[in-house]
């Protein structure tokens, strides 16, 4: 049993007797093949969340720091976070971007699931922030289709991003997926930046509708450093 399907065959009970997540349109993950998963991210919990509501492995990008601390829970964490499949990169150095961008695309490549929040960050407000453009890039340059999806509730059991979840009855978390994106009518513009920016805004859009957030058109990293 690889350590995914043991991580999910033990921590996805409790996970679901503790969240009760409600889950919507799982079944328009396609069941074979390169796929982007893009929605927004309210909290830290939404990428333990997310790896155990889908059948396939999901692959993400997650700051190398949760792997690399060297007490017990330090150790658990980076058990539990290279487990589900995600994959450490340094994003705060000149090359994170491009770092997480190649890794992308070597997942896409190997016919498998990348997870990805367009926005770069969490939200500060509970808003959705205006998102990146590197989503649009990978879809054009590996012609996956694009599945959106929508995180919901999940920042009110974990309000500050951090420390243990708090849930309580009549808090539910929703996950909710869209039906997949098909960009291949763009296939060879992935350098063109009105393609690009088009391509992300129509991704933000489906995952506007699914969460029923408002939406800001400025980037998030922008929003906190006010």
């Amino acid at each position: 049993m690889s350590r995914f399907r043991l991580i999910k065959a033990l921590l996805g009970p409790l996970l679901r007797l503790l969240l009760r997540p409600q889950v919507e349109g799982a079944e328009r993950i396609p069941a074979h093949g390169p796929v982007i998963l893009a929605g927004n991210h309210l909290t830290f919990i939404d990428s333990m969340v997310l790896p155990l509501v889908t059948r396939r492995q999901v692959f993400f990008i997650g700051k190398d720091e949760y792997v690399t601390g060297r007490t017990l829970k330090g150790r658990l964490m980076a058990w539990f976070f290279t487990g589900v499949g995600m994959i450490p990169v340094d994003r705060d150095g000149g090359r994170g971007g491009v770092a997480a961008l190649m890794t992308g695309r070597r997942i896409l490549d190997e016919g498998r699931i990348f997870g990805i929040y367009p926005e770069g960050t969490r939200s500060p407000d509970g808003r959705l922030y205006r998102g990146r453009t590197g989503i649009a890039r990978l879809a054009l340059m590996t012609g996956a289709p694009v599945v959106p999806f929508a995180m919901i509730g999940t920042r009110e059991i974990q309000p500050d991003g951090t420390g243990i979840p708090r849930p309580a009855p009549g808090r539910r978390i929703a996950v909710r997926f869209g039906e997949p994106l098909d960009f291949t009518r763009y296939e060879g513009m992935d350098r063109d930046r009105y393609v690009l920016r088009a391509v992300t805004d129509e991704v933000m859009s489906e995952v506007m509708r699914l969460s029923g957030q408002e939406y800001v058109d400025i980037y998030a990293t922008k929003a906190k450093a006010a």
